[in-house]
């Protein structure tokens, strides 16, 4: 498999999870926020990543999240399930959760807390490859797994019979376009900003689109791509500009959360447009309420109340 095996592209975020007030999986919400994905005209979603709690789903929950959104959504979105795990067995299980849900492809990072050395990550990775055959890709995150996976080692992981893709966020600019000029013409490759950085990029060098996370933009996050696809410069920087507030609000250059978790200021954003997007699941907190006030402010700001 190689980027001409799939057709990723655009705006394919990671999700968040429902929880109710008590901590139980809600899969009728899910399927509600689903629907509403789909309706914003997303390309793809990815989930039970870290943006969808994965660290706080049984392995029975995140099959059943797998299944649900195959079922609610699949005709209608690319859909990518977050496979992360400690353990290549573990992983393992996870993407063939996935394949017999009938997802797309599969997301992957390093073994998180473990930091491995990088014959352990080619292991890791290739140990899942060779065990299920489906579209994987390739994410690199390393505010999560303490480990950065420089060019030299995204291009060995490429090689991988099964990888197609790389999602990229790495906080080294210089290492990210380096990566992407090494990788562009082998695999799908993403990260690209919502930014005249990003315009310039796709648009001199290539790239394939952003893997983010929450869609709290709604269709501006895909329409972003849609615009630079389309030759469309000037919309591409009135859409990615909204983006930019949300980025330099809420987070901070390593993508980690200003205040609060990532998690609740997606929940609780999507919860003020009327998404079900549900409770954060400990070890997790809920916003504060002065943490609550400062999303809500960026979303006025943005006309996103209804």
């Amino acid at each position: 498999m190689d980027r001409d095996s799939v057709d990723w592209f655009g705006y394919l975020p990671a999700v968040t999870t429902p929880f109710t007030a008590t901590g139980e999986l809600d899969l009728a919400a899910w399927r509600v926020q689903l629907d509403w994905l789909a309706a914003e005209r997303l390309h793809g979603v990815i989930v039970g990543g870290t943006t969808g709690e994965w660290f706080s789903l049984t392995e029975q929950e995140r099959a059943a999240l797998f299944r649900t959104a195959a079922e609610r959504v699949g005709d209608r979105l690319t859909v990518l399930g977050g496979c992360n795990a400690y353990t290549p067995a573990e992983a393992i299980r996870h993407a063939e959760a996935a394949r017999d849900a009938g997802l797309h492809g599969i997301l992957l990072t390093p073994p998180p807390y473990v930091v491995p050395t990088r014959s352990e990550i080619v292991a890791f990775y290739r140990a899942v490859s060779e065990a299920v055959d489906m579209p994987l890709c390739v994410y690199n995150w390393p505010r999560g797994t303490g480990v950065d996976l420089d060019a030299d080692l995204l291009s060995e992981l490429s090689g991988l019979d099964t990888v197609v893709a790389v999602k990229n966020s790495t906080p080294d600019f210089g290492g990210f376009v380096r990566s992407l000029v090494a990788l562009r013409h082998r695999v799908r490759y993403f990260g690209i900003p919502t930014n005249e950085v990003g315009i310039e990029l796709m648009t001199t060098i290539g790239g394939d689109g952003l893997m983010g996370a929450g869609a709290v933009l709604g269709a501006d996050h895909p329409d972003f791509f849609r615009a630079l696809r389309a030759g469309d410069l000037d919309r591409a920087r009135v859409l990615g500009a909204r983006d930019r507030v949300i980025m330099e609000d809420w987070f901070g250059p390593d993508y980690g959360a200003r205040f609060g978790n990532a998690q609740a200021i997606m929940k609780y954003a999507l919860t003020l447009r009327g998404v079900p997007a549900g409770h954060v699941r400990a070890p997790l907190l809920p916003l504060t309420p002065a943490e609550q006030d400062r999303v809500r402010a960026t979303m006025t700001q943005l006309d996103l109340l209804p």
